[in-house]
């Protein structure tokens, strides 16, 4: 992956933004497919909001037979403990830390700014979230789980130890089975870090009562 920025969908809520979000898409799918919702989240007129909704590289994925689609990292193996790549996660998180860099240059305060994603996206929130130095508004990780948690204690950096992380999933999920999210949260709790968890009735996917709730989290995170 080069120096070059991540290509991205961006859909503001206002003129003259104050507030970024960064939310990744998941497996084979692209910024396009998450940026209907902010249309749903139906921010307040006094919430000035930038969304960016940034592409995946396009990459072979070993569980799919080597099919070429778009994935921030490779799924080699279906086994829980090791179908994140982490070579793959750490060179998508470094892409993505320099969007949160260019927000930044932009007069974006890194305190104003949300990590989040959906799935794969939502690994890639967790891992950088947890290891970057800028202190962040939010961290949102849907319908997810985490890459090598082992290493979290170890390379944690304490700068978001008190950001709210939220953690939404399905309890029918078979994508990402609930109880992945839930040794995620777990996790983040063991290590202090400010995590909530909140299960809905649905599989992989997103749903309205999850989309209300994540528009009230996100006015609390930039209020």
């Amino acid at each position: 992956m080069s120096e070059v920025l991540l290509p991205f969908v961006e859909v503001c809520t206002r003129p003259n933004p104050t507030a970024c979000v960064i939310w990744m898409h998941g497996l084979g799918d692209s910024g396009h497919g998450f940026a209907p919702i902010v249309k749903e989240l139906k921010l307040p007129e006094s919430l000035a909001v930038r969304f960016l909704f940034p592409h995946a590289p396009e990459r072979p994925v070993t569980i799919n037979n080597g099919m070429q689609m778009r994935a921030w990292y490779d799924i080699k193996s279906f086994d829980f403990n090791s179908r994140a790549d982490l070579a793959g996660v750490q060179e998508s998180a470094a892409a993505v830390s320099r969007l949160v860099d260019n927000q930044i240059s932009q007069g974006i305060a890194a305190e104003r700014i949300v990590l989040g994603g959906f799935s794969q996206g939502g690994v890639i929130a967790l891992h950088l979230g947890t290891r970057i130095k800028h202190k962040l508004a939010g961290i949102m990780a849907l319908s997810t789980y985490m890459c090598e948690p082992d290493k979290l204690a170890a390379q944690a950096s304490d700068t978001n130890k008190t950001t709210p992380i939220m953690m939404a999933h399905g309890d029918h999920d078979e994508v990402v089975p609930h109880f992945l999210g839930n040794a995620a949260y777990k996790i983040l709790a063991d290590n202090g870090f400010n995590a909530t968890w909140t299960t809905y009735n649905m599989q992989h996917n997103v749903c309205y009562q999850e989309i209300q709730d994540i528009a009230s989290w996100l006015e609390k995170v930039f209020c």
